[in-house]
C-alpha cells in the first residue's frame, strides 16, 4: 500500500504532524494507533478522568489502574492502548490535535489488530529468535526488533531475558513497515507465555501448565454467519474483560463473556468453533487466578458447550 508521504501535497493545505500521516496510514490497513508523548509514553488522563483517582470509576472503564473492565470512550487520547483507535475522524478532530502537535511518536495495539509483537530488546534476544522462531516480518528498533505475526494472545513482559510480548491490553511502538511476509503466530511463542505463568505465578501463587491451545479462525468456522473481524473484538474484548478483573470477580465475568459470545451465534447453522472460544476464555481465568474446574463450571454456565454440541 502506498505511504501518504508519496503523494505531493497540496499547498493550499498545512501539512498534517508527521506522527498522524504515519498513524493514518496504519489506521487504513487496520490498525488501531495512538499518539507518545516525551518518554515515549502515552498520554495521561484527559480532563473527564481525572475525577476518578478519588470519586469512583470513571465511565470509560478506569483503565489507567485497570480496576475496572471496558473501552475508553474519552474524547482526547486517554488511558494507554484503550485510547488506540483506526476511526480517521477520531484521529483527525480537534479533541486529539494537542496530542498530535505535542507527540514525539506513534504507537499501535497489536491486539486490536489481531497481532502479536514478540518485542527483542537486544541483540543476544534477536540471535535467540533466529534460532528458536519462524521467520516473520521484522522490524528494527533502536536496540533490537520487533518481530510481528498474525494472531492475538496475552501480553506479558520478560518472558526470557530481552524478550517481551506485546499484543492484548498492550502497545506497541511503530518503528517502520519492517521487511518480510507476516506469519501465523506459532506455538512456540504462545508457550513462552506458559512458561512465564509457571515459573513465576500470579495473584494467589496460581501455577498454570496448560499447554498451548488452539485459537478460533475461519478454519475452525465454516458455518459461522458472522464475519471474522466481528467474532474476533468480542472475543478480544471479552478476554480484556477477564484480565482486567481481579481474582474474585474473573470467574463470573468468564461466565458473562461465554454467555455472550454464545448467544451471538444461535442462529449460525454452525459448526462456529465455539469450543475454542470457551477454552480461550478459561485459560484467560486461569492466567489471572481462578481454578481451571472452576473456569470450566462458568463457561458451560454461559452456554458455549451446549451451543458448540449444537452447531457442529
Amino acid at each position: 500500500m502506498t505511504h501518504p508521504t508519496d503523494f505531493p501535497r497540496d499547498p493550499n493545505r498545512p501539512a498534517l504532524p508527521p506522527n498522524l500521516q504515519n498513524a493514518l496510514w496504519l489506521a487504513g490497513l487496520g490498525l488501531p494507533v495512538l499518539p507518545l508523548r516525551e518518554g515515549k509514553l502515552p498520554f495521561g488522563n484527559c480532563p473527564a478522568c481525572t475525577s476518578s483517582k478519588g470519586a469512583g470509576p470513571c465511565q470509560c472503564g478506569d483503565r489507567p489502574i485497570m480496576k475496572f473492565a471496558g473501552p475508553c470512550h474519552c474524547p482526547a487520547p486517554c488511558h494507554g492502548w484503550a485510547a488506540a483507535t483506526a476511526d480517521p475522524d477520531i484521529l483527525t478532530g480537534p479533541a486529539w490535535a494537542t496530542a498530535w502537535r505535542e507527540a514525539v511518536a506513534l504507537a499501535y495495539h497489536p491486539g486490536g489488530a489481531h497481532l502479536t509483537v514478540v518485542d527483542l530488546d537486544n541483540l543476544d534476544a534477536v540471535a535467540w529468535a533466529r534460532e528458536n522462531l519462524p521467520a516473520t516480518k521484522a522490524v528494527a528498533t533502536t536496540r533490537g526488533e520487533h518481530w510481528i505475526y498474525r494472531g492475538a494472545m496475552q501480553s506479558a513482559n520478560k518472558v526470557r531475558p530481552g524478550v517481551d510480548i506485546k499484543s492484548l491490553m498492550s502497545y506497541a511502538r511503530w518503528y517502520g513497515p519492517g521487511t518480510g511476509p507476516i506469519s501465523a503466530l506459532p506455538d512456540v511463542v504462545r508457550a513462552l507465555i506458559v512458561k512465564e505463568e509457571t515459573t513465576h505465578p500470579r495473584r494467589g501463587e496460581v501455577d498454570s501448565s496448560s499447554p498451548a491451545r488452539a485459537t478460533w479462525d475461519r478454519s475452525v468456522a465454516t458455518g459461522c454467519r458472522h464475519n471474522e473481524t466481528f467474532v474476533r473484538t468480542g472475543l478480544t474484548r471479552g478476554l480484556a474483560r477477564i484480565a482486567a478483573c481481579p481474582e474474585q470477580g474473573a470467574g463470573s465475568t468468564s461466565y458473562g463473556v461465554a454467555r455472550f459470545l454464545a448467544n451471538q451465534h444461535t442462529r449460525c447453522p454452525g459448526p462456529c468453533g465455539l469450543d475454542i472460544l470457551g477454552r480461550q476464555i478459561i485459560d484467560a481465568a486461569v492466567a489471572v487466578g481462578v481454578p481451571e474446574a472452576y473456569a470450566e463450571r462458568a463457561v458451560t454456565r454461559g452456554g458455549l458447550p451446549a451451543v458448540a454440541v449444537r452447531a457442529s
